[in-house]
């Protein structure tokens, strides 16, 4: 089972590169060190899933407001969260082949022990066991290292970090948005960004990078109710969006962490895990953060961040729920359910079944043949009149039947074919990318039709 998952994942990372979904960094430059470029139906991908989510948790609701925070904040935002002391994991070289690893999850795969955090322990463990990579056993103690990056401001004297998360930035602005938005408790903060962790091993195609994209949101609510049935209606409310961008229930499941894995300030921590081609691992997350956030930074700033109740009675630090979404694994997971190989008469086919709303090119134009103007110009009318409701694709290169194929791995929904009876009847063929049923409709009526079918 393990051989068949990577070669799948093989699979979609080709895929990836030949149809400009996803390409690796400076690859003229021999590539960079696990960091990946979004090509064009990358982009568009990424952006449907964006766009779908701020629709649904901003746009649709009335007690979510959106900001755009920046990468770069006060050095203490990151001392009042704890990031400038506490965010590390644990490294270990081999002093061999130089080859650096996350100590913990070496030493589990080793032996089968979990021991995060526990540096001594795992550099005892580690003693006498061979290097995965190059089978000498020679190895640095393990250490701490601090995943965030450093830079330097002018006009700053201590150092300045990216961001290893999109959440500062809406705590910081809490205080703004009470009091510019009229917002009441319960209500959320929400956000879209890039964050950088400096992690030891990026893996696994854009699941583990160094810089990726967050959809993130604070919920913030009364410490006095009751917050568990508020953490089962957002931990819903998650599986219910990876259920729209096409997740199947087989795939996700909960992951609970347990008392001793919580962070300090949580009460209870849910992942849901999807099951991508090298095993389960965490697609969103969700955590009962307590008032820890507004409280530190109440601290380091020495302003108030309470809420004051509509009716004056009462003033207090509300609690938070955080929802958190990556981008990139969405966009990874989707890739990984829609990917699908079938058998058809002319042979095999590879085609994406994305969600119509999310497929990166909605409908396909093509002339039957690229030499006959006629063709070509009547084929460039249809897309014209399609443009502006759809992202549509004009394609004449090759023959109709290896354009089916190219529009199939890229996920496109629906081609539209220009043939000679068009320029008699004023129909098109309109190909099915699921089914592969044709049938021919009204070129006057292909609004519609699309309306229908696409929304």
């Amino acid at each position: 089972m393990a051989e068949e998952k990577n070669e799948l994942m093989e699979k979609i990372v080709s895929l990836c590169k030949r149809r400009g979904f996803i390409f690796p960094t400076c690859e003229i430059y021999g590539g960079f060190a696990n960091s990946y470029s979004y090509g064009p139906y990358g982009a568009q991908l990424k952006k449907n899933i964006k766009d779908l989510w701020w629709k649904k948790f901003v746009e649709s609701r009335i007690d979510m407001v959106g900001i755009d925070g920046p990468i770069l904040l006060h050095p203490k935002v990151w001392q009042a969260s704890g990031h400038t002391e506490g965010f590390n994991d644990a490294m270990v070289d081999c002093k061999e082949c130089k080859k650096r690893f996350r100590a913990d999850h070496l030493v589990k795969e080793i032996t089968g022990k979990d021991m995060e955090g526990d540096l001594k322990g795992m550099s005892k463990a580690l003693k006498g066991k061979k290097c995965p990579e190059c089978g000498k056993s020679n190895w640095a103690e393990v250490r701490k290292m601090n995943m965030m990056f450093k830079t330097e401001m002018n006009g700053i004297d201590e150092p300045v970090y990216l961001r290893p998360e999109t959440a500062g930035a809406i705590f910081v602005d809490f205080k703004n948005i009470v009091d510019s938005m009229r917002v009441k408790i319960p209500f959320g903060i929400a956000q879209i960004g890039k964050a950088f962790r400096n992690e030891i091993v990026a893996r696994n195609f854009i699941f583990r990078v160094r810089e990726f994209e967050q959809m993130e949101i604070e919920y913030f609510f009364d410490p006095e109710i009751d917050w568990k049935p508020l953490f089962s209606e957002w931990l819903e409310n998650q599986k219910e969006f990876a259920k729209e961008i096409g997740l199947s229930d087989k795939n996700m499941r909960d992951f609970e962490h347990s008392k001793e894995k919580l962070s300090h300030y949580s009460r209870k921590t849910v992942d849901i895990e999807y099951n991508f081609p090298f095993g389960f691992s965490e697609l969103y997350g969700l955590a009962h953060r307590g008032d820890f956030d507004l409280l530190q930074h109440s601290k380091y700033s020495n302003e108030k961040l309470e809420y004051s109740d509509p009716a004056g009675s009462r003033k207090y630090i509300p609690h938070v729920l955080e929802p958190t979404f990556g981008v990139d694994r969405s966009l990874l997971a989707c890739l990984c359910e829609a990917y699908t190989e079938e058998k058809v008469n002319d042979g095999d086919r590879i085609v994406l079944k994305f969600p119509r709303k999310l497929a990166p090119v909605k409908v396909a134009v093509f002339p039957l043949m690229r030499n006959k103007p006629e063709l070509v110009a009547k084929a460039k009318e249809v897309f014209d009149s399609l443009k502006n409701n759809y992202v549509c694709e004009f394609d004449d290169n090759g023959n109709v039947g290896k354009r089916y194929r190219r529009q199939d791995e890229i996920g496109t929904p629906y081609c539209v074919t220009v043939d000679f009876d068009s320029l008699e009847t004023d129909d098109v063929t309109v190909r099915d990318r699921d089914t592969m049923e044709q049938v021919r409709v009204k070129i006057g009526e292909l609004g519609e039709y699309f309306k229908e079918k696409l929304g």
